[in-house]
């Protein structure tokens, strides 16, 4: 499972950043009393009343007792008929039924091992279930109806599932446990104009009445309940093989052709991940399929992993994605075919036995395929996320008290697990890492894990106690908070390193390597910390140029390092990492007025890799007259060929912000790029040189806008704009995802404070309210407080000001009650 919140302009960016009630309960793994064995279902559905009609045939045998009841998870049915099977013949069971659990008296002792059958008719009811769902799962109804009406025009009529965390069993009876492991098979029976996809092979095809079809999906090898999925709509579908299995790609039919664009490189991952982890893999096929109002952002269901909308667009669209909007994504969900579905956590609270290896593959697949500074940029990512969210610092890993399992998909599961793992990978080194993951999977496989099987595993493959590491990453809260201080002993020609780790609790044992370089050649320490405060020593034939602390740029901690500026520009210029990098540019990020800083900066912009390149271009203070001297030219050149759009975009954008007329050209021939992300930069550039003419270009876009330029369209409007273009402005607004909105708010703002129309003003203003409540725990709530108080300003002399004062008093008043 994969969710992801963005929110740019007033950007804090964050992933599963609210923090949760803390609860004392300890969460036990359930208790197996029946065992899953195999389930058939047979489902049909009804359109108008969003009810899905179920047989099923559910196969299970006692765990470890004899036993003569047996409890199914089944959330809001009606339960018609429970009967117990006998080779052909059926005998009724008494049941009981309170709307979430369904208790069946068998009739009989059953014996451990001895398998049984049980017929269950019922009618799933999703649409009619009050459940709550998560920051990570926006729903929890496990069955969704889109469009069944056709009531929106242009919107496909479809049927999809989310089972995790545990929602599948709202469209049929099971352990809903993911310590439960089943084969399956189900039949759907659906319009025959439609696709159909499910767990597995598609075994059958067969009429079924006027215009309708059933389809047999079956899925001869066990996995999890909540891996269960169906998806039924108008798609597309592009079938490649891999190893002689089948890799296919579900869309709805005007993005079928940017299926290669989009999904293409799956059979490449599946041949990376299965030569690293040794193990091929495991399944029959491998479908992705993209579906509308999906409630996350893509999840790992077994065979057939499924995405929200954002991973379908134009080709024009998909010359802006990078990696982290769905390529990331195909690697996540694909990696959880090994860490998820082929060893399934045993409990929510070993969530990290499967969310944070797809996070980590992230890293694993970017580094592969793009290089090192792409894996690094990725892994630098993932584990700033965490770090910036203080509310995650008090939360395990393995994590057995919680309010509630859905608080488990958080950045601590994802991101900070993923961190880890790839400091261990560091510490153990590849070759010794992988054949533990390696042992791991084969000794668990299609069965359970915790992290003490990870553990041993990987004690095995490295015959080495790793107690130590997994009591403080996986059961204990934080991470080290360090101060890193030198000084050079000319007569004993030592260099020393203090370093001091300054959170709360005990101090972590950190293994780490120090890089000394002296005539430009590093000579490595390898060093253990195993005290809150410690000195590391070495001798030395002259002062370094450079000490480099955590030399391999992979340990999970927050950290001051005391170096001056001079040793940082060294850094960047003679260290190999991608950290290196980036830590010159923060350092030089703060002491900007100076010569070594700039240079800093400017080097940075020719930087090998497009994210230093980009974070330079932002990091510039062209105010400054010598860094605008030295870095203008290197901008426009950037502007107008890197080989990297988000490059090029922010070349612009800095370009924009000098409001030279020499730069109208090139702004004009960025305004036919293909990239939307480019047009908007030029567009938002020309506006601050020629209002008049941005408004005259913007017309044009009217037609074909996404993104960017849709943003800068409404910049566009909202400077020059006549009231006219408000009804255009409001429609953009509404049809754009979270991130898009925020970036439209200053537009927004500025045609707010020209417009004169009370109704107008209340559009505007519920909407700016509405969508800072809404992500205001991700937002800088203040500044969009200062957006509305512009606004009122504006007003302050018209006849509208009164009327404007009370909106956005009260917008203000509910922007600051809320949480």
């Amino acid at each position: 499972m994969r969710h992801i919140l963005l929110l740019t302009g007033c950007l804090i960016g964050a992933t599963f950043a609210v923090a949760q009630t803390p609860a004392t309960n300890y969460r036990a793994t359930p208790r197996k009393i029946n065992d899953l064995v195999h389930t058939k279902l047979d489902v049909r559905f009804d359109y108008t009343k969003r009810y899905l009609y179920g047989k099923e045939w559910v196969t299970l045998k006692p765990h470890g007792y004899p036993t003569d009841s047996l409890r199914l998870d089944a959330k809001g049915m009606d339960i018609k008929r429970v009967a117990l099977l006998n080779g052909e013949q059926q005998q009724a069971l008494k049941f009981d039924y309170d709307q979430t659990n369904l208790r069946v008296n068998l009739g009989k002792t059953v014996a451990p091992g001895t398998t049984y059958t049980l017929y269950i008719e019922y009618t799933a009811k999703p649409d009619e279930l009050k459940l709550k769902g998560s920051e990570a799962i926006g729903g929890a109804k496990g069955l969704y109806f889109i469009n069944p009406d056709s009531a929106v025009a242009g919107k496909p009529v479809q049927i999809w599932t989310q089972g995790e965390s545990e929602s599948n069993s709202t469209w049929f009876p099971t352990i809903d446990k993911p310590n439960q492991k089943t084969t399956s098979e189900i039949s759907l029976t659906v319009p025959s104009k439609y696709v159909t996809l499910s767990n597995g092979a598609l075994v059958s095809q067969k009429p079924a009445g006027a215009g309708l079809r059933t389809d047999t999906w079956q899925m001869d090898l066990p996995h999890a309940p909540y891996l269960f999925m169906m998806a039924v709509g108008d798609f597309k579908i592009h079938k490649e093989t891999w190893r002689g299995k089948e890799v296919s790609y579900y869309l709805e039919p005007q993005y079928a052709g940017q299926a290669q664009a989009i999904f293409g490189k799956t059979p490449a991952m599946l041949e990376f991940f299965s030569q690293r982890l040794g193990v091929e893999y495991p399944w029959n096929k491998y479908a992705q399929v993209v579906v509308r109002d999906y409630v996350a952002g893509a999840m790992e269901n077994t065979t057939a992993s499924l995405f929200g909308p954002h991973a379908q667009g134009t080709a024009r669209e998909i010359l802006d994605w990078d990696y982290t909007l769905v390529e990331r994504e195909v690697a996540h969900e694909l990696f959880h075919h090994w860490f998820g579905d082929y060893v399934t956590t045993e409990s929510w609270s070993n969530l990290t036995v499967n969310e944070s290896f797809a996070n980590f593959s992230e890293v694993l697949w970017a580094e592969h395929a793009y290089g090192p500074d792409a894996g690094a940029a990725q892994a630098d990512r993932s584990l700033r996320n965490y770090l910036r969210t203080p509310g995650s610092h008090d939360k395990h890993l393995a994590r057995y008290q919680y309010a509630d399992k859905e608080d488990m998909f958080d950045n601590v599961t994802y991101q900070k697990g993923g961190s880890i793992l790839n400091m261990l990978r560091t510490y153990l080194g590849n070759d010794v890492f992988f054949a533990g993951l390696r042992r791991y999977l084969t000794q668990n496989a299609f069965g359970v894990g915790e992290p003490h099987q990870l553990r041993l595993a990987l004690e095995e493959a490295s015959g080495q106690d790793l107690n130590w590491f997994f009591n403080q990453w996986y059961y204990r809260a934080g991470h080290p908070v360090v101060t890193i201080d030198y000084s050079w002993d000319a007569a004993q020609k030592t260099q020393a390193v203090t370093v001091k780790q300054t959170q709360p609790g005990d101090p972590f044992q950190l293994p780490f390597a120090i890089d000394y370089y002296v005539n430009g050649q590093p000579q490595r320490q390898r060093v253990t910390m195993t005290e809150a405060t410690q000195t590391f020593r070495m001798p030395l034939a002259s002062k370094p140029d450079l000490v480099n602390v955590d030399a391999e740029k992979t340990l999970v901690w927050q950290k001051q390092d005391h170096k001056p500026l001079p040793d940082f520009a060294y850094q960047y210029r003679h260290a190999p990492h991608y950290l290196d990098r980036r830590e010159a540019l923060s350092a030089a990020k703060t002491q900007l007025a100076t010569p070594q800083a700039q240079q800093i900066l400017v080097a940075s912009l020719t930087d090998a890799s497009p994210a230093l390149r980009e974070m330079a271009v932002e990091l510039l203070d062209l105010q400054n007259p010598a860094l605008r001297t030295a870095a203008a030219p290197i901008l426009a050149r950037l502007a107008a060929i890197d080989s990297a759009l988000p490059v090029r975009a922010a070349a612009l954008t800095a370009l924009g912000t000098l409001k030279e007329k020499r730069y109208s050209k090139l702004f004009e021939q960025a305004l036919e790029s293909k990239s939307y992300r480019v047009q908007g930069a030029a567009l938002q550039g020309l506006l601050q040189l020629n209002a008049r003419q941005a408004l005259a270009r913007t017309t044009a876009f009217e037609a074909d806008n996404k993104g960017a330029l849709t943003v800068a369209m409404v910049s566009v409007y909202g400077r020059a704009g006549s009231p006219a273009q408000w009804p255009l402005v409001l429609a953009k607004y509404d049809a754009a995802d979270p991130n898009g909105r925020f970036g439209m708010l200053p537009g927004v703002a500025e045609f707010l404070g020209r417009l004169n129309d009370p109704a107008a003003l209340t559009e505007g203003i519920t909407r700016i309210k509405d969508l800072t409540v809404r992500y205001k725990p991700y937002v800088d709530a203040n500044r969009l407080i200062g957006l509305l108080r512009q606004v009122q300003q504006q007003h302050t002399t018209r006849p509208t000001a009164a009327h404007t004062t009370t909106l956005v008093d009260q917008a203000v008043a509910e922007i600051q009650a809320a949480k």
